[in-house]
C-alpha cells in the first residue's frame, strides 16, 4: 500500500493530522515500528530503506531524551527533527505533483506518433556517437550489447554494500524486563541491568528503555556513592500501587 517508508509516514501525519514541521517524534515512532512488526508478523519481507527510516527514527527520538548541546550559528538549539522534516517536506512536494504529471503522461499516450521518428532517432544516435541499433540488428551488434551488460554487471558487483543487522532487542521489551524486575524487589542497580544483557547494543537499549521511564515518570533514580552507579526504583505512584497489592 506504500510506496515507501516516507509514504508511510506522511500518512500517519495527515490521519492523525498532525503538524510536520512539529511532529510528535514518539508517536510516529511507536506506529512506524508498530507497522514494520505487522508486516513480520505476516511474513513480508521488509526492505532496508524501512529498517533504515525506522533507526533513523529511534536515534531522533533517543536525542530528543537527551538534553540538546547541538547549536546553529545564531546559538540556538538544534531540533533532531529538523532533517527529517525537510526530507518529508520535499517527498510531498514530489507526491502532490505526480497526479499532474500521470495527466500529462495520458495526453501525450493518446496523441499519434510523428511520421519522422527513425530519422529523428538517427540524427540523435549521430549526435551522441551510437549506432541505431533497433533499425538494422545483426549479430555483432548483440555481441557489443553483451559485452556492455556484462561490463555493467561487473562494475554494479564492485559497488559497495551496506549490511543491515536486526539485534533481538527493543526499547518496549527492555522497558518491560526493567520494570517488572524492580517491582519484583523494589530496586534494582544499573550494573545488574548489565550483568544480565552484557553486550554492547544491550546495554545501549536498556539505557534508552531507563530514559524513556523516566521521561513518563515510571521509575526514579537514586545515584550510589562515587557516582559508579545508579539505582532504579519504582517511582512514588507506581510503589504505592505495588504496595497495595502486596
Amino acid at each position: 500500500m506504500f510506496e515507501g517508508p516516507f509514504d508511510l509516514l506522511l500518512f500517519f501525519i495527515e490521519r492523525d493530522e498532525l503538524d510536520i514541521h512539529d511532529i510528535p517524534i514518539f508517536q510516529i515512532t511507536n506506529e512506524f515500528v508498530g507497522y514494520i512488526r505487522q508486516l513480520e508478523k505476516l511474513n513480508i519481507e521488509v526492505a532496508s530503506d524501512f529498517i533504515l527510516t525506522a533507526a533513523t527514527l529511534m536515534r531522533i527520538k533517543a536525542k530528543m531524551l537527551l538534553p540538546r548541546t547541538e547549536k546553529d550559528e545564531e546559538g540556538n538549539e538544534i531540533d533532531p527533527r529538523q532533517e527529517l522534516v525537510q526530507h518529508l517536506l520535499e517527498y510531498k512536494r514530489f507526491k502532490d505533483i505526480i497526479p499532474d504529471l500521470s495527466t500529462m503522461e495520458e495526453q501525450r499516450l493518446a496523441q499519434e506518433n510523428r511520421g519522422n521518428i527513425h530519422q529523428e532517432l538517427q540524427q540523435i544516435a549521430n549526435a551522441n556517437h551510437f549506432e541505431y541499433e533497433l533499425q538494422d540488428l545483426s549479430l555483432y551488434k548483440i555481441m557489443r550489447v553483451f559485452d556492455k551488460v556484462m561490463r555493467r554487471f561487473e562494475e554494479e558487483q564492485n559497488h559497495p554494500r551496506h549490511t543491515v543487522i536486526t539485534y533481538p532487542y527493543t526499547i518496549e521489551d527492555q522497558k518491560e524486563y526493567i520494570l517488572k524486575a524492580i517491582k519484583a524487589k523494589y530496586r534494582m542497580t544499573f550494573s545488574e541491568v548489565i550483568s544480565a544483557f552484557p553486550d554492547k547494543i544491550g546495554m545501549i537499549f536498556n539505557f534508552l528503555a531507563i530514559l524513556e521511564m523516566l521521561q513518563l515518570n515510571q521509575i526514579d533514580i537514586e545515584v550510589g556513592d562515587g557516582f559508579n552507579d545508579f539505582v532504579l526504583r519504582v517511582a512514588e505512584g507506581d510503589a504505592n500501587q505495588v504496595t497495595e497489592l502486596r
